[in-house]
C-alpha cells in the first residue's frame, strides 16, 4: 500500500508550487474569476504534468536507451520507447476520463461556448476559457517546466533514472485530482465554487508539496522486484 511521508523542509521548487496554486483562490475570491472555470485549468494541469513526465521520459531514454521492463514476474530489457507508448495510451485514458466526468456533472459552459467533448476542449482551449486560466495555466506549466529543468535534469537524475518509476509518477495526482474533479463538479452545482476551490488548492498543495510521493512509489515498486530476486 502506498503511504506517503512527510517531507521536512520546502525547497524553491516547493515555494513556486505553492504560489501558483494559491493564486487561483485569489482570483476566485477577490478578483471575479469563475470558480468553474479555475477548476477546468485544474483539470487541464493533468495533460500539463503528462507531458512533462513524457519530456523526463524521453531524455532518459536518449541517454539509458533501454530499461528493466517486468510483465507478471517476468523481468526483460526493453526499449525506453516502450515505456513511453505505455504511459501515453495508459495516462491518456485517465486524463479523458477525469476530463469528461467535469464537462459531463459540470455541465461547464462559458457564454455561448461549450466543448463538445475532451478533444475539442484539449485543441480549442483558448476558445473556451478567459485570459486569465490562460495565464494560470501557463503559470503551472512554467512551474511544473522549472522543477523537470531543476530537479531532473540540471541535477543529472535523468541519467540513472528508472523508467518504470517514471512511467508511474504522476498516478498519485491524477487519482487525487479524478477524486477531486467529481466532487469539485458537485460543488459548483450547488454554487459552493468558491469555498471548494480554497479546499481543493490547500488539500492540493499538501498532497503535492508536504507529503513525498516519491519515496513511497519507489518502496512500493522495489518491493515486489525483492521478492522476485
Amino acid at each position: 500500500m502506498l503511504k506517503p511521508e512527510l517531507s521536512k523542509q520546502l525547497t524553491f521548487s516547493d515555494i513556486i508550487l505553492i504560489l501558483v496554486n494559491l493564486w487561483p483562490v485569489w482570483g476566485v475570491w477577490f478578483n471575479g474569476w469563475q470558480a468553474s472555470e479555475v477548476f477546468l485549468v485544474y483539470c487541464m494541469e493533468s495533460v500539463i504534468v503528462g507531458l512533462f513526465n513524457i519530456i523526463k521520459m524521453l531524455t532518459t531514454t536518449l541517454v539509458k536507451k533501454r530499461d528493466v521492463w517486468e510483465n507478471n514476474g517476468v523481468k526483460s530489457m526493453q526499449s525506453g520507447f516502450l515505456f513511453i507508448f505505455f504511459f501515453i495510451v495508459h495516462y491518456g485514458l485517465f486524463v479523458f476520463v477525469q476530463v469528461s466526468m467535469f464537462l459531463a456533472v459540470s455541465n461547464f459552459k462559458n457564454g455561448d461556448f461549450k466543448p463538445s467533448g475532451f478533444f475539442n476542449l484539449l485543441f480549442h482551449f483558448p476558445q473556451y476559457m478567459p485570459q486569465y486560466a490562460l495565464w494560470l495555466l501557463f503559470g503551472f506549466t512554467v512551474s511544473y517546466g522549472f522543477q523537470v529543468i531543476k530537479d531532473f535534469i540540471l541535477s543529472g537524475t535523468y541519467r540513472t533514472a528508472d523508467m518504470g518509476k517514471l512511467m508511474f509518477s504522476p498516478y498519485a495526482r491524477i487519482f487525487i485530482q479524478q477524486f477531486a474533479v467529481i466532487l469539485g463538479s458537485m460543488f459548483l452545482l450547488f454554487g459552493a465554487g468558491k469555498i471548494f476551490i480554497l479546499i481543493f488548492a490547500l488539500i492540493k498543495i499538501f498532497f503535492e508539496v508536504y507529503m513525498n510521493f516519491e519515496k513511497a512509489l519507489n518502496e512500493a515498486v522495489d518491493k515486489p522486484w525483492q521478492k522476485i530476486n
